[in-house]
This record gives structure tokens, C-alpha cells and sequence, in this order.
């Protein structure tokens, strides 16, 4: 092979892909899919259910509602799917820095975490509007047994896990974030400390601390979309 044939080679091997070219522009504006998914949280966190321990009336009109039935199909089912999008994104972004081996840990267990969880979500839409029903119709007693099965063990078992698996992807991916360099390390911290204080204490006490921790989620994935946007775009 020549000289010229050598430089050309080389000039090939070293130039921009375009299909990475391509990837990095969609990860750019996938990052917004982060804000969308966090307002979505938000939003899911602006009433909170009676006690059906302590109130199985109030809580059986309060599942009926459409509010009810908005909030798990929109803010929690198809806000789940938005939120994968963006934690894809977020992932291509790191994989390029330092930070890449904790971005991948924190893409597969975000991901399956918020995967897992859809199950609980889907139980709350499609399973609680038709125990309210029941209850409201005067099927009382079968209305709360009913409950009792469909938020047993099984549940728990399928929930838990869940929420630990998203806990654990939004904290790494936070860490991720605040050793990255490219993005801001204070916005990795807000998303890191946001998924605890939803996902962990939020879930725990279940009052307005959830929106908290989702007010602190949307601020920092605003961040991080922000800067992550303007510098992908740059490249």
C-alpha cells in the first residue's frame, strides 16, 4: 500500500461516523424526555389516595374518579415509557466520558425498575376503578377482599424490587452525571437525591414529600437536558 494510500486510510479511520453523528443528535433531544418524565411524576403526586384501611369509602370514591384513572394511565404508565426514553438517551450521553461504566449500571436498572413497575401501575388503572364500583354498588365485603388479593404479597414482592431497581439507576446515573464533566455536577446530585426522596421517603410516608423529590427531579433533568442538549448539538 502507498503513502497516499496510508493517509487516506488513516484520514478515513479517523473522520466522524455518521451514524454517530446521527445517535449523538438524538440522544441530544432525547434528554428531554428526562423533564417530561419528571413533570409526569409530578403531577401523579398532586392528590394521594385515603387509607383504605381506615377510610375504604372515601377511597373507593376517590379510585372511580377520573383524575384517578388520568393519573396511572398517563403520569405513570405512559410517563414509565418516557422515562425509559430519556434514561436511553441520558446512557449515550455518558457512554462517551468517564463515567460510562456507572451510566451503564445505572441504564439497566433504571430500565428494569421502571419496566417492573408498570405492572403495579396497570394494577392500580385497570383493578381499583372496578373495586371502587363494587363497593359503591353495595358489594362491600367481596370490594375489600378483592383488594386485600390484588395488593398482597405478590404485589409487595413485584413493587419492592421495583422501586430499589429505579432507586438505585436514578442514583447512579446522578453519580454518573456529577463525574461526567460535560453536564452539570450539581444537577447529577438533585437527580440522585429527587429519585430517593420520591421513590424511597415519598413511597414510605406517601404525603406531599413525593412531590418534592419529583419537584427536584424536574429541576435537575431540566438541567441536565439543557446543557446536555446544547453540548451533543455542538459536537
Amino acid at each position: 500500500m502507498s503513502i497516499e494510500e496510508n493517509g487516506s486510510a488513516a484520514s478515513a479511520a479517523s473522520a466522524p461516523h455518521p451514524t454517530g453523528n446521527a445517535i449523538d443528535r438524538y440522544a441530544a433531544w432525547g434528554l428531554w424526555a428526562l423533564p417530561v418524565w419528571a413533570v409526569l411524576l409530578f403531577y401523579g403526586t398532586l392528590t394521594h389516595q385515603p387509607n383504605p384501611t381506615t377510610d375504604f369509602a372515601g377511597y373507593a370514591r376517590y379510585i372511580t374518579t377520573t383524575e384517578f384513572e388520568i393519573s396511572h394511565l398517563v403520569a405513570s404508565i405512559f410517563g414509565a415509557g418516557i422515562g425509559t426514553l430519556g434514561f436511553t438517551a441520558l446512557f449515550i450521553v455518558l457512554c462517551a466520558g468517564r463515567a460510562a461504566p456507572l451510566a451503564l449500571w445505572g441504564f439497566v436498572a433504571a430500565a428494569l425498575g421502571n419496566t417492573i413497575i408498570t405492572a403495579v401501575f396497570g394494577a392500580a388503572a385497570f383493578a381499583q376503578p372496578a373495586i371502587g364500583r363494587a363497593y359503591l354498588s353495595g358489594h362491600t365485603a367481596e370490594a375489600v377482599a378483592i383488594n386485600n388479593d390484588v395488593y398482597g404479597p405478590a404485589l409487595v414482592a413485584t413493587a419492592l424490587p421495583a422501586l430499589l431497581l429505579l432507586t438505585t439507576g436514578i442514583v447512579l446515573f446522578g453519580v454518573a452525571v456529577a463525574r461526567s464533566g460535560s453536564l452539570p455536577q450539581w444537577a447529577g446530585v438533585g437527580f440522585g437525591v429527587g429519585g430517593v426522596v420520591f421513590a424511597v421517603i415519598g413511597f414510605v410516608l406517601a404525603d406531599f414529600v413525593q412531590s418534592i423529590g419529583a419537584a427536584l427531579l424536574v429541576a435537575s433533568t431540566t438541567w441536565i437536558a439543557s446543557v446536555g442538549w446544547r453540548t451533543q448539538r455542538t459536537h
